[in-house]
C-alpha cells in the first residue's frame, strides 16, 4: 500500500497536470464506428477491477460485477465478443485515448473537465460519494476538515472533490486504489475516506457495529460509458442501448444484482 499526503494547494496543481497530461493523448486518438467493431467481431472494454460491487474479480479471477455485466449485455446486443481489459482509476481515460481500448465501461463519474478529453453515453449508473469516518467525530461538513487525514483514491472523483472542498491544513493521503484506502482506515492511518456508499458498506461489513459512519454526502455523481471524441456513431449506438436496456428492465435487473436498488432516475 502506497500514499503520497499533499496539501490542498499542492494536490490542485497535481490533478491539474493530471488532466493535461491525459488531454495530449487525444490528438491521436481515432474516430470508430460500431461497423468497425462488428468487422473486427469483439469490442474492448476498459473496466475497474476494484470498485465493488461496480467492478470487482469472481473466484476464477475474472472480471466481475455491475460493470462487467453491462459490459457483456452491450457485446451481447452488438452480437460481438466482449474483451474486458482491467484498468485503473488514474490510467482509464489514458488507454482509452491511446486506442488501447474501444471504450470504458469503467465507473466514470461525469464531469465537465473528463468531458474535455472523452465522450459521455447517457448515464448507465450512478454513484453517492461520502466523507466516511469514526462515529462520533466532530465532522459535520468539509469545512470540519481542518486537522484530518482523509484518504481517497488517487484521481478518482472523491480525490477530486476532497482537493476541492477541503479547507487548508486537511492531510489529504491519496492510495493506489480503494481497496487500499479502505484498508488505510480501518488500520488508523487516516481518520476518514472520501468512498462511494457501496465501499462504506463493505468496510461496515467488517468491521464491529458502531465503528465508522457516513459523516456527510460529498457527491452524488452519474456515470457514463466513455468515448473517444468524435466518434458520434458510436455514441448514437451506446445510447440506444443505453436507453433501451432501461425501458426494458435490464439495467435495473443488474442495479438489483449488484447494489440491491432500483436503477436510478435520471
Amino acid at each position: 500500500m502506497t500514499a503520497s499526503i499533499i496539501t490542498r494547494r499542492g494536490a490542485t496543481a497535481v490533478l491539474a497536470a493530471l488532466g493535461l497530461g491525459a488531454a495530449l493523448f487525444s490528438s491521436a486518438a481515432s474516430a470508430q464506428s460500431l461497423a468497425d467493431i462488428k468487422k473486427k467481431g469483439e469490442v474492448t472494454i476498459g473496466m475497474l477491477v476494484d470498485f465493488p460491487p461496480y467492478g470487482t474479480t469472481n473466484a476464477q479471477n475474472q472480471p466481475d460485477g455491475y460493470d462487467a455485466d453491462v459490459a457483456k449485455l452491450l457485446a451481447k446486443d452488438w452480437g460481438v465478443k466482449a474483451n474486458i481489459v482491467p484498468v485503473t482509476g488514474p490510467n482509464r481515460i489514458p488507454f482509452l485515448l491511446t486506442n488501447k481500448v474501444d471504450l470504458l465501461v469503467a465507473s466514470l463519474a461525469v464531469t465537465p473537465e473528463r468531458a474535455k478529453q472523452v465522450t459521455f453515453s447517457q448515464p448507465y449508473a450512478a454513484a453517492t460519494i461520502v466523507l466516511y469516518g469514526k462515529k462520533g467525530a466532530n465532522i459535520k461538513s468539509a469545512t470540519d476538515l481542518k486537522g484530518v487525514r482523509v484518504g481517497v483514491a488517487r484521481a478518482s472523483t472523491q480525490d477530486v472533490v476532497v482537493t476541492q472542498s477541503a479547507p487548508e491544513g486537511t492531510e489529504i493521503r491519496r492510495f493506489d486504489d480503494d481497496a487500499s484506502a479502505m484498508q488505510a482506515l480501518m488500520s488508523g492511518q487516516v481518520d476518514a475516506i472520501g468512498c462511494s456508499v457501496t465501499v462504506a458498506a463493505q468496510i461496515a461489513k467488517r468491521v464491529p457495529a458502531g465503528t465508522f459512519e457516513e459523516k456527510f454526502t460529498l457527491k452524488q455523481q452519474a456515470m457514463g460509458i466513455a468515448m473517444r471524441p468524435g466518434q458520434d456513431d458510436l455514441l448514437k449506438n451506446v445510447n440506444e442501448f443505453v436507453q433501451k436496456n432501461t425501458a426494458n428492465g435490464e439495467l435495473n435487473k443488474l442495479y438489483q444484482k449488484w447494489l440491491g436498488a432500483d436503477f436510478p432516475k435520471f
